[in-house]
């Protein structure tokens, strides 16, 4: 489950860390943030206690300029009193008021909201981690897992996030890569190169992969066009990825196992699993709304809590039985 690499919004990912993790996810991938790992491991632990389930934490970081590190920026100040706010609309993630603009804190970075603004006064920040502290950030940290984003011709960025992941010697479970075609102009066969080039830097290090295909990012709450596209990128490239699990994100949500069950069912290769973001979170915004008007988490709010689980696991289950 994909809490989002700029998102710190510490309520909402408390709550969803502890939902999700108490519907049977087996990790939650978070912003490396102290406050944000703090605020997943209260979830964790919140889950822990009450269901006995306790999956990986994974930390996000990239080695380059991506779109999933982030956020919307634009001066409310700016905007004409009759203008219609398409940009509140859009946003998934209820980040956008009149009188304050963004909420940097909630926004994850989805971009809906800058081709909506009819005075394009909307622009986007990067929010990156950068390798001069790395390395203390995962010592201080301790995730059980690490996900790198990264894209096409930067073997030599990844290379240099993988010397400085190598030196804080945090002994990791996975480390996940994240990579798709969208936005970067390349062929299927191009991409596994990029990705045989990256796993070669990983092997050297010593470490164990997992291929994180990123169908189209931050899109998985839009509709089923996603879905069909983080699978086709799994179609394109389960014969020639290097070793290691193959797994659908971006664009992922309800219906992605519904595309899975049509595939030739003399093909036996399946994704070993998949990764839920903007669905995850769409699924629950409703009740997590409702529990910040009450002034109130939703793990301390029972009514809230069993629906969210319930939610949580019509989502999460189906997978389960598969993986």
């Amino acid at each position: 489950m994909i809490c989002g690499a700029s998102n710190q919004d510490l309520a909402s990912i408390s709550d969803l860390c502890a939902v999700y993790a108490a519907a049977g996810v087996h990790c939650v991938d978070v912003a490396a943030d102290s406050a944000v790992v703090h605020a997943a491991r209260l979830g964790l632990n919140c889950a822990r206690e009450r269901t006995g389930s306790s999956p990986w934490l994974m930390v996000s970081v990239s080695d380059g300029s991506d779109v999933h590190f982030r956020k919307a920026v634009f001066d409310p100040a700016l905007c004409p009193p009759d203008c219609p706010r398409p940009c509140e609309r859009v946003c998934p993630a209820d980040a956008i008021s009149a009188d304050k603009g963004v909420e940097a804190s909630v926004c994850y970075g989805c971009g809906r909201c800058l081709p909506a603004c009819p005075q394009q006064l909307i622009h986007a920040e990067e929010h990156q981690v950068g390798l001069e502290g790395l390395s203390q950030l995962l010592q201080e940290l301790q995730p059980d897992a690490l996900e790198i984003h990264t894209a096409p011709e930067r073997s030599a960025a990844f290379e240099r996030t993988l010397l400085a992941v190598a030196a804080s010697q945090v002994p990791l479970r996975r480390l996940a890569v994240s990579c798709g075609l969208e936005g970067h102009g390349v062929t299927p066969a191009v991409l596994a190169r990029e990705l045989w080039h990256r796993h070669g830097a990983l092997r050297r290090q010593g470490m164990r992969p997992l291929w994180q295909l990123d169908g189209r990012p931050m899109s998985g709450d839009v509709g089923a066009g996603t879905a069909r596209a983080a699978l086709r990128l799994w179609q394109q490239l389960r014969t020639i990825a290097p070793p290691g699990p193959l797994q659908l994100a971006g664009g992922t949500n309800d219906v992605t196992i519904s595309f899975l069950q049509t595939l030739d069912p003399s093909v036996q290769a399946r994704p070993s699993g998949v990764a839920f973001g903007g669905m995850a979170r769409a699924l629950l915004q409703p009740l997590l709304q409702q529990a910040e008007s009450r002034q109130i988490s939703l793990r301390d709010w029972p009514s809230g809590w069993q629906e969210a689980v319930s939610l949580a696991r019509s989502l999460v289950e189906p997978w389960l039985q598969k993986v």
